[in-house]
């Protein structure tokens, strides 16, 4: 009887002591923990600082000066616009080792072309009345605005050669063929022909509008 009131007896003992120290552990790990959070966060601020280091984000700053230089009186009349997409390659030390000393670049160029005819150049010989019908010689059709897209033009790849850094200026070599090369295909396509048209299809609305029944285009 005395040895099993005994065991009962230690058996308390350690179940007492074994949850003790269960709450000393439990105690002890939230201390840590709590204490641990400033660093943790700490570690976490400097993270963020070594990134935006090494991944910084462009600053613009534009100078506050700005200088016109012409101020000019405009009539033109815009009657057919092309949005355009074009590739370009632009590269350059091509000729030896390419792969040492090659700097090549895809630029892909969104463009805008709009033409139309200048109504500045319209002079009184170029309307008259002939026979109750109205005789006009509109001016040639032209090419206002030719340019790049610059939200939606971006470079597609550029492979350098291991010996060399680049060449600064490549990209705005491409985007200055781009524009050139846009404004051939838009010509080569009819955009002249098309802002005739158009303009003719106007100004035929206005002058019947006008009173005129009968509105013959006479080419330059």
């Amino acid at each position: 009887m005395e040895n099993t009131k005994g065991w009962i007896l230690v058996v308390g003992v350690l179940l007492i002591m074994g949850i003790g120290a269960f709450a000393v552990v439990q105690t002890v790990r939230t201390v840590v923990d709590t204490s641990l959070q400033p660093v943790e966060d700490t570690a976490g601020v400097i993270g963020t600082q070594v990134a935006e280091v090494l991944d910084p984000q462009p600053t613009i700053l534009p100078d506050p000066v700005t200088v016109i230089h012409d101020v000019r009186a405009l009539a033109r009349l815009e009657t057919v616009q092309y949005s355009v997409e074009k590739v370009i390659t632009a590269e350059t030390g091509q000729e030896f080792a390419p792969f040492l000393f090659g700097d090549s670049i895809l630029f892909v160029a969104h463009g805008i072309v709009i033409a139309g005819v200048d109504m500045t150049k319209l002079g009184p010989r170029d309307m008259w009345v002939e026979d109750g019908a109205l005789y006009v010689r509109l001016p040639e059709p032209e090419i206002f605005i030719a340019t790049l897209d610059n939200d939606k033009s971006y470079v597609y790849d550029r492979d350098r050669g291991v010996l060399t850094k680049g060449d600064v200026e490549l990209e705005t070599e491409a985007r200055r063929a781009a524009e050139q090369a846009i404004e051939e295909s838009v010509l080569e396509d009819g955009i002249l022909r098309q802002a005739q048209t158009n303009a003719e299809a106007y100004f035929s609305l206005l002058f019947r509008d006008l009173g005129y029944s009968t509105v013959i285009f006479v080419e330059r």
